[in-house]
This record gives C-alpha cells, sequence and structure tokens, in this order.
C-alpha cells in the first residue's frame, strides 16, 4: 500500500483529497492544525493524522519525526495548506501579509526541506505543490495571494532540479474556485470607506462567489487528478492546470499577452 503526506488535510480539497486516495487503496497521513476540526478527515479509514502547524518550523520537525517512527516509506507529499488574504496594499496589515506568506509559501518551503532527506535517503518520492491560477495570472485584489502562489511556482521548479539525481519528482497543481468553504474563509482587508476601493471589493467578491458557485464538479476533478499524478510521477517538473476556469485564464493570458489581458481584466472589473 503506497503513503501520501497531505498537509491541511482537515477540511476542503485536502479533506476530499484523503478521502478520495483513501477510499483507492492509499494510505494516507493526515496533517492538520486541530483534530476537532478535522473529525471528517481523523475518522476516513485508512488514515492516520497529526498535528503540523506548517508555518512553524518546530511543529513540522515535530510531526516528521512521529511520522517517520510510525512509517517506513512515504510516497507522495502533497502540499495543500493554505489561506487567503483579499486586500488593498494601501490598507494591507503586517500580520496577516506575514501569516500568508508564512503558510501559503514558507509553509510548502519547510515541508519539502524537512521530507527531502526521506525521499534522498528512499531513492523515490513525489512533491505535488497545490498553487492555484493565482500563480499563473495576476488579478485584482490579488496582491499577496498571487505573489505567494507565485512564489510556490518559482521555488517548486528550482527544487526539481536538485531533486533529479535522487528521482524525487516535483509538480505544482493550479485550479481555480472549487465550491469549498476557502472563499469564506478568506481574509479581506477593510475598504477605508474610500469609494473606489468599497466598489472594486463589492465587485470582487461577488466575481469569486459567483464562480466557486458554479465550478460544481471541480473537486471531483481536481481530486482524481491529484490522483493520477501520485501514480504517475513524471521525472521532469510539471505544471497541471485544472478545470474551465483555470485552463481559460491561462491560455488568454499566456495567448494575448499582458496588455490585452490586463486590459481586458480592467474592463470586467472597473468596468
Amino acid at each position: 500500500m503506497k503513503t501520501v503526506l497531505i498537509t491541511g488535510a482537515s477540511s476542503g480539497i485536502g479533506q476530499q483529497t484523503a478521502k478520495y486516495f483513501s477510499e483507492n487503496g492509499w494510505h494516507v497521513i493526515a496533517t492538520m492544525t486541530c483534530f476537532d476540526h478535522g473529525k471528517d478527515t481523523v475518522g476516513l479509514p485508512n488514515v492516520s493524522s497529526y498535528i503540523m502547524d506548517v508555518s512553524s518550523s518546530e511543529s513540522i520537525a515535530s510531526a516528521a519525526a512521529k511520522i517517520m517512527a510510525n512509517h517506513k516509506t512515504i510516497d507522495v507529499v502533497i502540499n495543500n495548506a493554505g489561506i487567503g488574504y483579499r486586500s488593498f496594499v494601501e490598507l494591507s496589515e503586517d500580520e496577516k501579509i506575514q501569516a500568508i506568506v508564512d503558510v501559503n509559501w514558507l509553509g510548502v518551503v519547510k515541508v519539502c526541506r524537512a521530507f527531502i532527506p526521506v525521499f534522498r535517503q528512499q531513492q523515490f518520492g513525489q512533491f505535488i505543490n497545490i498553487s492555484s491560477i493565482a500563480g499563473l495570472v495576476n488579478l485584482p485584489l490579488g496582491s499577496f495571494y498571487h505573489s505567494t502562489k507565485k512564489a510556490v511556482e518559482s521555488f517548486s521548479e528550482c527544487m526539481s532540479y536538485e531533486l533529479m539525481a535522487f528521482n524525487i519528482s516535483v509538480s505544482t497543481v493550479q485550479f481555480g474556485n472549487a465550491p469549498t468553504a476557502f472563499q469564506s474563509h478568506v481574509v479581506k482587508s477593510e475598504t477605508g470607506s474610500i469609494p473606489s476601493y468599497e466598489r472594486m471589493m463589492e465587485k470582487i467578491t461577488g466575481i469569486l462567489h459567483k464562480k466557486t458557485k458554479k465550478n460544481t464538479n471541480l473537486t471531483p476533478q481536481i481530486t482524481k487528478t491529484l490522483f493520477d499524478i501520485a501514480n504517475n510521477p513524471r521525472p521532469h517538473f510539471t505544471r497541471y492546470t485544472i478545470g474551465f476556469d483555470a485552463n481559460a485564464m491561462h491560455f488568454m493570458r499566456s495567448k494575448l499577452g499582458y496588455k490585452l489581458f490586463n486590459r481586458i481584466i480592467r474592463k470586467s472589473v472597473l468596468g
């Protein structure tokens, strides 16, 4: 039985991915910050759950030691943990910027760093780092979320060169707004009673919620694709884009160029 470690597995895509893998013959190491919030995951068959806060080096080290004491090998690590922050640069807060950097980017870095030695000693392994369409295109009010996801893309590609000699594969996965509770948990900045900011926040929030509600089939696409990637590791760095929205945005950005793409986004958001 192969083993996959999934961060941020208490809810959302992480929980659904854990469920899909566990139902399809894999053992799942599910990590989360709180067992109470992850009851639906902890109770799944073929799942071992551990407390791991990806923003804490100490928590990662402690969890990694416990995990390796209980599991001989790990085949795949899926870096899924992530948070959102929708903010105007002017009104952004240091604490919230640090939080999203610590989870979305440095969390990926630190988890990879902790398990590279495991994969290297095994002479095999796979990192699947969850990015976002935000890692490939730039959209309004995404200054901080998009920056962290672009950092994951660059980090993953660079790291892949280092690990090829050890039969360790690296890939990233991008998708749009899946119908989970993620959007409802996104931290939003105040608008400062600035009319243009208020209009933009309202427009962007409305667009994202509509997209989330429409993407009813996206979550199963994501979990199945992650399962397929885990079962078919590629020797070279690979990006996977899932869903109509993500593929359409990626196509538009790559084919139209940034000026025309920027104009279309401005028109759709600002009118």
